[in-house]
């Protein structure tokens, strides 16, 4: 059974079930609540507050632990969970354009070692085999969810706003090129700490990042100048990293530009503001590079 997972340093995604943040407790002893796994010994629940940024994701197993979530939600959300059966799983994985070359093979073994795997989510067993894994790079796969649209295109740029990331690659005539594609240390995680840095610092208020979405979401209840703040600070932020984008030689106002990811649908409103950006498509399905790396998988697969 294929299961395609997105390891963002913000959130896990999978092609068919919401996304979780990338947080996890670790216990001897366990918690409340249903939502935790028991593997190995230790027990693991999921959390609000995200793991510190790792641009090497094998250094530990908490990244394996919440694969762990991902799988087992997944197989629920299909209706394929069995109690009594080892359920063979291939795995499609992906990694940002710039650390894909010298760490795709790193985390397929990250995944592969483990191979049999036993482990009990919200009370139940579960047993899975670990046959394969391939990772692919981020953002070539979120567009490949929408590739017809790209084949007539003589050159588009997709640029995925991650947590920790800003990726960007050209497409020509459907065509990814990774010579030209890299990986922007841009992501929205930057544009929080900023604001919460800023905000602790002139309003002596201690905010979360999920209070930062809500001000760019436009939701009330905040104070106007604190939400004068925000919205300033994410102004700055959008047109930094379009500059930066500039400098590396794509300048979104020519050719087609494609956002995906979760900091671009965020974002939105103020990118589609800044005038710096011309002909451009929104991809709002946050599991996109998910449901990349499945077809990416597929296609390898069947030798296309």
């Amino acid at each position: 059974m294929l299961i395609a997972i997105d390891h963002g340093n913000k959130q896990i995604k999978t092609e068919n079930c919401p996304p979780f943040t990338s947080g996890l407790r670790e216990s001897l002893t366990r918690p409340l609540g249903d939502m935790v796994i028991f593997y190995d010994g230790k027990y693991y629940s999921l959390m609000d507050e995200r793991i510190p940024y790792r641009r090497d994701k094998t250094e530990d197993e908490r990244f394996f632990i919440l694969t762990l979530f991902a799988i087992a939600r997944e197989l629920d959300k299909r209706g394929t969970y069995s109690p009594n059966v080892v359920l063979p799983i291939q795995l499609a994985v992906g990694l940002p354009p710039a650390h894909y070359g010298s760490q795709y093979e790193k985390f397929e073994w990250y995944f592969k070692e483990r191979r049999n795997v036993n482990f009990t989510f919200q009370g139940r067993p579960y047993s899975i085999l670990i046959t394969d894994v391939l990772c692919f790079p981020q953002a070539y796969a979120a567009a490949c969810t929408m590739l017809t649209q790209l084949c007539d295109e003589p050159r588009a740029v997709v640029v995925d706003i991650g947590g920790f990331t800003a990726d960007y690659l050209q497409i020509k005539f459907g065509e990814g090129q990774l010579s030209a594609s890299d990986s922007l240390e841009n992501g929205v995680i930057l544009l929080y700490n900023r604001i919460l840095s800023k905000v602790n610092a002139e309003f002596d208020l201690r905010l979360e990042e999920s209070d930062v979405d809500a001000i760019l979401e436009r939701k009330g209840g905040y104070a106007p100048a604190l939400a004068e703040m925000v919205e300033r600070e994410a102004v700055s932020f959008v047109g930094d990293l379009f500059g930066t984008l500039r400098e590396r030689g794509m300048d979104l106002r020519t050719g087609l530009t494609i956002f995906t990811g979760g900091g671009a649908i965020l974002l939105r409103r103020i990118i589609e503001n800044t005038g710096k950006v011309g002909r451009c498509l929104f991809v709002t399905d946050i599991n996109a590079n998910a449901k990349g790396f499945a077809k990416l998988y597929l296609a390898t697969e069947q030798g296309a």
